[in-house]
């Protein structure tokens, strides 16, 4: 591990900060396999019920740090086919994980920065908070780490297509207004305000909250009302069979916290 990626625990959250602040936290070889490793654990870590994710210093994430050297004795084509996955498979696991991720967003999210977010269920972002699609101002295309999957189904697609085929930089006002981040916080109170949602998702019952972000997942891609439904019945009936769902009944009928033992 390069200690690029700082795991902070504070009971069932864990806040995972992008450490490379000397670079505006650029993703580096070694910090994408930090990522990588760090979603891809997560699964197996029930213990963890909720990630934070937010960037040192200046800037969330200034996307891929083409500064870098990645010369290998691959060839340039099969190199750069192994960078878009090695990325790419961290946007992957982000959606897979069982916990939600709240984002923390200040100063630019470029590029595969932006994905970080996108990829994350919920964003918060500060006044100085900026974001875009940076590919296609490097001569390549503009969709890529899958901006053109979750840009559309966050923001609509004219807004999507102005941020894909032009890469210009959107503000934290815009957004807001957009959809694409929650509220938009002061930086000093960034932190507390994301651990104050994960405070509230904790009050939940830990496979209630687990199952609804599968549902979530599997429902922005429903093919009709009826298949979308059925995860949504299928995910009820199961739940409704806990001895947590009973446990939430009783607190709520005793105006008390209730006390889950994820059985």
């Amino acid at each position: 591990m390069s200690g690029e990626l700082l795991i902070e625990t504070r009971g069932a959250v864990e806040i995972a900060t992008l450490n490379r602040p000397d670079r505006l936290n650029a993703l580096s070889e070694g910090l994408v396999d930090e990522l990588n490793s760090y979603f891809g654990g997560l699964a197996d870590r029930k213990e963890v019920r909720v990630v934070i994710l937010r960037g040192a210093g200046r800037g969330f994430c200034a996307g891929l740090d083409i500064q870098e050297d990645r010369t290998t004795d691959e060839t340039p084509v099969l190199r750069t086919l192994r960078t878009q996955t090695s990325i790419g498979n961290i946007y992957r696991k982000m959606r897979a994980c069982p916990q939600p991720i709240i984002a923390l967003g200040h100063g630019a999210a470029a590029g595969g920065g932006l994905s970080l977010l996108l990829a994350s269920d919920v964003r918060y972002g500060t006044p100085s908070f900026r974001c875009n699609a940076a590919y296609i101002r490097i001569g390549l295309g503009g969709c890529d780490m899958a901006s053109s999957y979750f840009l559309p189904r966050l923001v609509g697609a004219s807004l999507a297509s102005e941020m894909i085929l032009t890469g210009r930089f959107i503000d934290a006002e815009r957004a807001l207004r957009a959809g694409l981040i929650s509220e938009i916080v002061e930086e000093e109170a960034l932190l507390d305000r994301g651990l104050a949602l994960a405070d509230e998702m904790l009050a939940t019952a830990p496979w209630g909250l687990r199952l609804s972000k599968q549902a979530l997942n599997l429902n922005i891609d429903a093919q009709s009302l009826d298949a979308a439904m059925a995860i949504e019945d299928r995910q009820q009936v199961i739940l409704s069979a806990t001895e947590d769902h009973k446990e939430a009944l009783a607190a709520f009928l005793g105006k008390r916290p209730p006390e889950y033992s994820e059985r």
